[in-house]
């Protein structure tokens, strides 16, 4: 009976940090809602009770708004961290890449690629140009800290294992304010590759295999 009453406080406990955890996707994802108009954009509102990935995942979304970047997203929780990367993630150790801190985006979001009519917030094309599965690897003491921890404390490493790039990059804010500026950064590893320029040469979706204007034009109709 003892065993059976501990299984089931288990229980109870796990429920009461997925609903925490519920809450507080559903916080984060306010400033997303409140910007966007739903009747006529195709973007998902979100509200996902379950996550349909085992692991974390990363997608970075080409974004030809007013001016064309890439939007960098790590799943943290029940919804996606995003940055966006005005010139794209690099393979090159050397460069900093500019990441623009910005609101989080449901975890369907991850699944989206289409067009976002004019007149609405990020009007324009938007492409999944890359995607795939993340691990955390940001460490403190020999110890691997925990990614919102991490964040808060403006330094964070990760492992991606997508279809066109690979490898550790880390992020490390360098600005406070209502959109906080980090870099983005490619790690010395050995997926590191100074001669490769992914963002010039990989030109296509990672999911439908569409061009940008492939996409605009498909999905207007």
């Amino acid at each position: 009976m003892e065993f059976v009453a501990r299984i089931t406080d288990m229980r109870a406990m796990w429920s009461c940090v997925a609903k925490l955890n519920g809450t507080m996707a559903a916080a984060s994802l306010k400033t997303y809602r409140k910007k966007r108009n739903f009747r006529r954009t195709p973007e998902p509102k979100g509200g996902a009770k379950k996550t349909p990935w085992k692991k974390l995942i990363f997608v970075i979304h080409k974004h030809a708004a007013r001016q064309t970047h890439y939007d960098f997203r790590l799943q943290v929780g029940r919804a996606l961290k995003s940055w966006a990367v005005p010139k794209g993630p690099s393979l090159n150790p050397s460069d900093r890449r500019m990441a623009v801190e910005v609101e989080d985006h449901p975890l369907d979001y991850a699944k989206f690629e289409g067009v976002i009519p004019k007149g609405e917030y990020g009007a324009g094309t938007v492409m999944i140009w890359d995607t795939g599965t993340y691990r955390n690897v940001t460490e403190k003491n020999d110890k691997e800290m925990p990614i919102t921890r991490a964040l808060k404390n403006g330094h964070v490493a990760v492992e991606l294992a997508g279809k066109k790039i690979e490898g550790r990059y880390a992020l490390s804010r360098i600005a406070k304010g209502k959109k906080p500026r980090w870099l983005l950064v490619k790690m010395k590893d050995e997926k590191a590759d100074a001669r490769r320029n992914p963002v010039k040469t990989e030109t296509k979706s990672a999911i439908s295999k569409r061009t940008m204007r492939q996409i605009a034009n498909e999905e207007k109709g």
